[in-house]
């Protein structure tokens, strides 16, 4: 990026002596699962709408993108004056609260690089689940039973993100409940596929996975009742049957699993 013009990620002062010295940069955490919440060294800092609207859609791009694609992406109704006028006014409210939010140019404007995005960080702990199951475990999955990116906003390009977060999430619950479950942990392998089912209940591929965690551990009764709960949504909801795989898991729960 070129000169930055309105907030520095690196910024010097003077000292009493007059010798430049760097100023340290406290990390900002930035909150998009399960809701908008941004501190700064663990205090909150409050944003109006409109400067919340346009740190998120920056976490989200991941990149340094020009002025004029945030403009109209944030404010798609308006004309093109008015929406860089809109994007100009949030860019002077996120100065306000005194930390380094954003890096902004003449043309460009991106997040700043001491900014810690959760969904970033479940999303990079999602594909490391999914692409090395057995080494899961050296990495916390907290952040995948959040929830959902920013539920109660409702544009476009949030929708967007959310879904595919959704299915990241979901398919990495899977595995770790996968996992979990032949370590023999299934306290923690129960939790992660019940969270996916939460998460998406009519998503068989996810209640096979915490059948089979029933299962694992003896309790025929949870993994009879699971099946059960799939068996009725599957029917009420699309009209169709559980899946000859989810029929196998509970072939040997005896003939009364039919009723």
């Amino acid at each position: 990026m070129s000169a930055v013009l309105d907030l520095d990620i690196e910024s010097q002062f003077e000292d009493e002596a007059g010798t430049a010295v760097a100023r340290r940069v406290p990390p900002v955490q930035l909150a998009l699962l399960r809701g908008f919440e941004l501190r700064c060294d663990g205090r909150p800092i409050q944003l109006p709408l409109s400067a919340q609207r346009l740190l998120a859609f920056l976490a989200l791009q991941q990149r340094v993108v020009h002025r004029l694609f945030v403009a109209g992406s944030l404010w798609i109704e308006a004309s093109e004056e008015r929406a860089n006028a809109n994007l100009r006014s949030a860019l002077w409210r996120l100065r306000r609260p005194g930390h380094p939010l954003i890096d902004v140019t003449v043309t460009h404007v991106g997040l700043a690089a001491n900014v810690v995005v959760d969904i970033r960080q479940a999303e990079a702990r999602a594909r490391r689940f999914l692409s090395q199951p057995d080494g899961w475990k050296a990495d916390p999955y907290e952040l995948l039973l959040s929830g959902d990116l920013l539920p109660d906003w409702y544009e476009d390009w949030v929708l967007v993100e959310r879904e595919r977060f959704r299915q990241l999430r979901l398919h990495a619950l899977e595995s770790i409940c996968e996992s979990l479950t032949a370590e023999g942990k299934f306290g923690q392998a129960v939790e992660a596929g019940l969270t996916a089912v939460s998460a998406e209940p009519l998503r068989e591929s996810a209640q096979r996975s915490l059948v089979r965690a029933f299962l694992a551990e003896g309790n025929r009764a949870e993994a009879l009742r699971q099946y059960r709960h799939c068996r009725r949504l599957l029917h009420e909801e699309l009209g169709v049957k559980p899946s000859p795989e989810m029929e196998e898991l509970i072939k040997g729960l005896g003939p009364e699993h039919a009723a």
